[in-house]
């Protein structure tokens, strides 16, 4: 084993934490992915920083919080000139390439602005969250009355169906994510009835492993160093999945809900219009739950599966021994948990995420196997891989900190006491249905090992859960007087936060401290009476000069 050379970077989408037998789940085995963390280190603590697709893949990519980085919804650009890990990599010598998903859309003004023209090398990476792609697939197309979601959605993915027979405009919606019923009727994945159904394709032509293949295809081809994003479509919905991962699993294996009925008639005014959405009555009942969460878990069961082909390619072409695997999500799914569905809310089924490191340097030997409960943020993963990659981490402009001390056992948590997690919700139907002011509809999260707040824009009172008596997150004490005391601590901590100086990134500490003595040997000279009072050599231009004399009343 040597030191790693190469990174390959999965991720997938709403993948949560606990539907891995490796974190406990009773009846989904996933064998692969736990052979995984046999070899590596899992984290239990690692939590996004929003919880939504785009914002939280913005700061996973930037290494920055959502206050710092700015595009916190999905389709807010990121705004040109803030640099992702594919920046700081390529600096420090590494490739970073994309295989798959990112929620990115790019700030076109911006690059107009600028003149950075879209088919450049620089534009195309700006407008790729700084990626080389190889590969681009946000994964959805979905169509209405106003047209498409997103027209580029599953775009190589409908050429590769369509050249394969799959005869339709929209191969991605008709075959991968609709079942077909005996008139041969599509039953769209997007109606959760028909989440009972086998998706109508044929398993190895569907989306898990058609990026399986690609990744496999740019790993072959690429000697490096380099980093892979390869960033999977699902387990997100449409929860439809092909045979025979569609017939695995059945209500008998879906998992006691986690909520209770005071729980819902004591709720947090906010707390209660995420409730009330149609997505969170809908995975309120039971009926729907047990029609779900088996294809939820099906495709679980096939990711499973597909790590198992990746990591057996691995180990065949001899990239196992320099590539470190970082396996992830960019968030959970509450699946009725809390009377909710989705995942925009901040108990820990949408906000922890599974984190499991295999890193095939000897100095990782010590740690291989283990699990570390201290306080990860995925903003953590950019510092790790620039670490990795042999460059200093530039501390000014990545806000997490890099995880491979932990992973060699030179220390047993990160620097941090807390996590944070943001989330704006200003355009979305709940901020509509409440009649809230952009300004107000935005909610921030602090927990640690203990205790999480969760904070409301607009005058409203906090929620607090006690994670180690009440760790199902069940109990709301955030008006409870005899946690006033916890409380103030936890908005001191959330203010510290909120101070930092997250938007100076042009100048580094060291420059910072160069600059304090600097100007005093470029002339400037403040305060100073007498040129004996200061150091001479600072003064030398101003001293022994000669000029002729040309004031008004100058004698000629």
């Amino acid at each position: 084993m040597a030191k790693p050379k190469n990174i390959l970077f999965i991720m997938f989408d709403q993948l949560r934490w606990d539907y891995l037998s490796c974190y406990g789940h009773p009846h989904l085995h996933t064998p692969n992915i736990d052979k995984l963390a046999e070899r590596g280190m899992r984290f239990s603590r690692c939590y996004i920083q929003s919880p939504i697709c785009g914002s939280s893949r913005m700061s996973t990519y930037t290494g920055r919080y959502v206050h710092s980085h700015g595009a916190s919804w999905n389709g807010i650009p990121l705004k040109v000139g803030e640099l992702t890990m594919g920046d700081h990599l390529r600096k420090a010598g590494m490739d970073c390439y994309l295989v798959g998903k990112t929620h990115m859309r790019a700030d076109e003004e911006g690059m107009a602005r600028l003149g950075l023209a879209p088919d450049s090398v620089i534009g195309a990476r700006v407008s790729e969250c700084g990626f080389d792609v190889f590969e681009r697939d946000d994964g959805m197309l979905p169509e209405g009355p106003d047209g498409s979601y997103d027209p580029d959605g599953a775009k190589e993915y409908n050429k590769w169906l369509k050249a394969k027979g799959y005869e339709s405009d929209n191969p991605w919606h008709d075959f991968a994510n609709s079942g077909l019923d005996a008139d041969g009727n599509v039953l769209s994945g997007w109606f959760l009835k028909n989440a009972t159904e086998p998706a109508n394709i044929a398993e190895e032509d569907s989306e898990t492993p058609y990026l399986t293949g690609r990744a496999m295809d740019f790993m072959q081809d690429h000697d490096g160093p380099w980093c892979c994003h390869l960033s999977y479509i699902k387990p997100h919905w449409p929860y439809i999945v092909p045979d025979p991962y569609a017939s695995m699993y059945g209500p008998e294996h879906v998992l006691p809900v986690v909520r209770s009925n005071a729980e819902r008639q004591s709720a947090h005014p906010i707390f209660k219009a995420f409730m009330d959405t149609k997505v969170g009555e809908a995975f309120s009942r039971q009926d729907i739950r047990d029609a779900v969460i088996p294809a939820y878990m099906g495709l679980i069961k096939q990711v499973d599966d597909q790590m198992g082909r990746l990591f057996k390619w691995l180990e065949e072409t001899g990239r196992a021994d320099d590539t470190m695997i970082v396996l992830t999500s960019d968030h959970g799914d509450f699946l009725g948990d809390h009377w909710m569905g989705e995942k925009t809310f901040f108990h820990d089924t949408s906000t922890r995420v599974p984190l499991i490191i295999y890193d095939p340097s000897p100095e990782a030997d010590a740690t291989r196997g283990t699990v570390s409960d201290t306080l990860v943020e995925c903003i953590d993963f950019a510092a790790t891989f620039v670490d990795v990659a042999g460059s200093d981490v530039p501390g000014h402009i990545l806000e997490g900190e890099s995880l491979l001390p932990i992973l060699h056992g030179e220390r047993t948590d990160t620097l941090r006491d807390y996590v944070i997690c943001e989330y704006d919700y200003s355009a979305t139907p709940v901020a509509h249905l409440l009649n809230i002011g952009v300004r107000d509809a935005v909610m921030f999260m602090i927990a640690d090992k203990r205790w999480k707040l969760m904070h409301f824009e607009g005058g409203h009172r906090p929620m607090l859960f006690d994670l180690q008596n009440d760790p199902q997150e069940l109990t709301d004490l955030g008006d409870s007087a005899d946690h006033a005391e916890i409380i103030a601590n936890l908005y001191d901590k959330l203010f510290e936060w909120a101070r930092r100086p997250s938007q100076r990134t042009t100048r580094s500490e060291e420059q910072l401290i160069e600059m304090r003595t600097k100007t005093r040997k470029r002339g400037i000279v403040l305060g100073v009476y007498d040129e004996n009072d200061t150091p001479l050599e600072l003064t030398v231009k101003y001293r022994g000069r000669k000029a002729p004399n040309k004031k008004s009343d100058a004698k000629i």
